[in-house]
């Protein structure tokens, strides 16, 4: 078992791309059940590839930018099994140089923080990403306190989805996903109970992008990731912020593979939105920071 460690020659990268999915593992299995699939294809307008860890990991080595990769384990909700974040961590240790792991368990499972120690102690897992409209369950919820200690006492990153997603869109009843769910308000209360534990939430958070930036402002524990969006649509309070008061805890990222990096930075520099001495914190240096990259 090779336990990941990072290689990462900051010099030698340009970025670093904080949401990045595996949705099919080597042995073809997919993250999600086909309809919800399709549905999200349909929502992002795109019937792209979906490229194995290996094939991601010499994307992102040609452009010279550092990708944090996982997957979601939801299986509660969706009755799908997971991709194994054991098989993400073991293929980020292959590909070291540019791949960041981070582990994804249900919180809803009896056996989840055993499975958190495990990921992070075994395995070196940086981080652990969570879906609380896929995976069904309220953040704000004291019953997934213990979850929450474990990550902290790791000293690991919780990112977490928020705002709208295009999982589930156009199906009857979203296929029964709760929006509500991924209101990053709800994350200020696990912020304020665990001051050491590094969150962040993912994605302009429409349509509560101004309770986002509240909760980031308030709490200095939290950080906002420009993932799922084209720069071209941002909210203007967003562009507003991560140009000044919120500069060094904006977080780039794209949500490869259904929004690409090259997408993400054309659209950002077509728009010409963000200040010219913000952007290398945005693209790379913050994220470096979080990470425990930077020395």
């Amino acid at each position: 078992m090779t336990r990941y460690e990072p290689a990462i020659d900051l010099d030698a990268i340009d970025a670093i791309d904080v949401h990045v999915h595996i949705e099919v593992d080597a042995h073809g299995h997919a993250s999600l059940p086909d309809d919800l699939v399709e549905a999200a294809s349909k929502y992002f307008s795109t019937d792209g590839p979906r490229p194995d860890l290996d094939s991601i990991a010499e994307y992102y080595r040609e452009r010279r930018t550092a990708a944090v990769v996982f997957t979601v384990d939801a299986e509660t909700q969706l009755g799908q099994p997971p991709l194994s974040s054991k098989e993400i961590a073991e293929g980020a240790a292959r590909n070291n140089d540019v791949l960041i792991p981070f582990g994804s368990v249900d919180p809803r499972r009896v056996d989840a923080v055993d499975r958190v120690r495990r990921l992070v102690d075994d395995h070196g897992v940086r981080g652990f990403k969570f879906h609380p409209t896929v995976q069904g369950f309220d953040p704000s919820d004291s019953a997934y306190h213990p979850l929450y200690e474990a990550l902290q006492e790791a000293g690991v990153i919780a990112l977490f989805h928020t705002g709208q997603t295009g999982i589930g869109a156009g199906l009857p009843g979203g296929r029964g996903l709760r929006l509500g769910l991924s209101n990053p308000m709800l994350l200020d209360g696990v912020a304020a109970d665990f001051p050491g534990l590094q969150i962040v939430m993912a994605h302009p958070s429409v349509p509560w992008q101004d309770e986002a930036i509240s909760v980031a402002t308030h709490k200095h524990n939290t950080w906002i990731d420009l993932s799922g969006w084209s720069p071209k649509y941002f909210p203007e309070s967003l562009v507003r912020a991560a140009n000044s008061y919120l500069k060094k805890r904006v977080l780039f990222g794209s949500d490869f593979p259904l929004l690409t990096p090259d997408r993400w930075r054309r659209d950002a520099d077509a728009a010409e939105l963000f200040k010219p001495e913000v952007i290398p914190d945005i693209l790379k240096d913050n994220a470096a920071r979080l990470l425990g990259l930077a020395t």
